[in-house]
């Protein structure tokens, strides 16, 4: 057995005992603590682990804690009773407390040991947030943010999150994957305390009234149930129902499920998940589609085109080569018709000098004597008709007396009973009026 050393002197001026050695003062405390009286104690059942020989956990209420644990062996002899503890139940332990004094190589430690265990049934927390959820699903509130417009590509996202926490670097390490390069407006909150639900609250209620604020996260790693208790206060569930903004939350891992789960937009694993929720298009990945498809584009429309010029060319030179075609039967033609006009007009010509031919011949006969007699018939047959001509007597100095109405009056008589007449001479007519003396 190791000796004790030998105690140094104690505080100058101090009247209390000592100084003892630490680990003789130790066992004193395991012993006066191990000699107080077995009893039963009662409260909220948190932080449950298992180790090789003995479960832990922890004790609450509204005053207190008090650190438990008990002998795995004993824990699993209660059966269903043991599977039916989950984090937040209300339990009864009977018990009394213990002290592990420790060594220079482990620390020491203080739990109530605990020899019997049962559920406490009506008291269970979870059966309380069970009450609140079915509460929250009948007054419709599951609803709401479910029917929200998501933006397929946002430009502002707000985050709830600790300022410290790892979520945080998650949040952005999801939104760089998907090549996103908005805006994102930080809303710290503690995520785990008695402050926690009406700092979170107050956090999403600032956030949601920035108009530029398209979508909220909300993101916390993973932790017991008393480390994510905040997440299913009333309040907070409530407000975030309301919200005008689709909220994503993420809090806890796969197996955890808060209040503010149900009431949000969208529910996710990890505080990446819900970033790639919060932008369901990955930028990146059609960033590349985008860049071949313009790629393959450029080359179509090259090709499209070098096509359409070649058709073109090929097109330009039909109507050049149809002209040229159509010029040349038309010289064609041209010189067709000129040769066909000449020998059209040679042919009138020697036509026209064979009936000039004939006709002379034809009037060098017909100029014989009975012709001459003719012609001098008819001077004379016309000498005489032009002594008789009224013009050529008029010329002679006559007058030809008419009417008005142009008749020839030919009596004395007619020219009485016209009164007015018109005397023609050789320079003109003169209009005259017949009048009679009595005498």
């Amino acid at each position: 057995m190791e000796e004790s050393p030998q105690p140094p002197a104690g505080i100058e001026g101090s009247g209390l005992k000592g100084p003892f050695a630490v680990g003789a003062y130790a066992e004193m405390l395991r012993d006066e603590l191990r000699g107080r009286a077995r009893l039963q104690l009662f409260g909220e059942l948190w932080n449950l682990r298992r180790s090789k020989f003995r479960v832990y956990f922890e004790l609450r209420d509204a005053r207190g804690a008090v650190p438990c644990s008990m002998w795995l062996d004993k824990f699993d002899a209660l059966g269903d009773s043991a599977q039916a503890i989950a984090e937040g139940a209300q339990i009864v332990v009977a018990g009394g407390p213990d002290y592990y004094p420790g060594s220079k190589t482990s620390s020491p430690s203080f739990s109530f040991d605990v020899t019997a265990l049962r559920v406490a049934g009506e008291g269970d927390l979870l059966a309380k947030l069970e009450a609140l959820r079915q509460q929250l699903r009948a007054e419709g509130l599951f609803e709401p943010q479910k029917l929200l417009e998501r933006p397929q590509l946002p430009q502002t996202i707000g985050v709830v999150t600790s300022e410290t926490g790892k979520a945080r670097d998650d949040v952005l390490a999801g939104l760089k994957r998907r090549g996103w390069a908005g805006t994102i407006i930080w809303g710290f909150a503690p995520v785990q305390d008695r402050r926690a639900a009406g700092a979170i609250t107050e956090a999403l209620v600032d956030l949601a009234g920035i108009e530029q604020v398209e979508t909220i996260i909300v993101a916390r790693g993973g932790g017991s149930l008393a480390d994510l208790f905040a997440f299913c206060d009333e309040t907070l569930c409530r407000t975030v129902a309301m919200l005008r903004v689709p909220v994503i939350s993420s809090v806890g891992h796969h197996t955890d499920h808060t209040l503010i789960d149900d009431v949000s937009a969208e529910s996710c694993s990890t505080p990446t998940h819900a970033a790639e929720a919060a932008v369901p298009i990955d930028v990146t990945a059609e960033r590349e589609a985008l860049r071949a498809a313009t790629s393959t584009l450029v080359r179509h429309a090259q090709s499209a085109v070098v096509g359409r010029a070649r058709a073109l060319a090929a097109l330009a030179r039909v109507p050049g080569a149809h002209i040229a075609s159509q010029r040349k039967d038309l010289h064609q033609g041209a010189r067709e018709v000129r040769a066909a006009g000449q020998r059209r007009l040679i042919l009138e010509r020697e036509r026209t000098r064979t009936v000039a031919e004939v006709l002379r011949r034809k009037a060098e006969a017909g100029a014989g004597a009975e012709t001459l007699t003719r012609t001098r018939s008819l001077e004379g047959l016309s000498s005489a008709l032009a002594a008789h001509d009224p013009a050529r007597m008029i010329e002679r100095g006559f007058a030809m007396v008419e009417t008005d109405a142009g008749a020839v009056v030919t009596s004395a008589a007619q020219a009485r009973s016209e009164g007015k007449v018109r005397l023609r001479f050789a320079d003109g007519d003169v209009a005259a009026k017949i009048t009679e003396d009595d005498d």
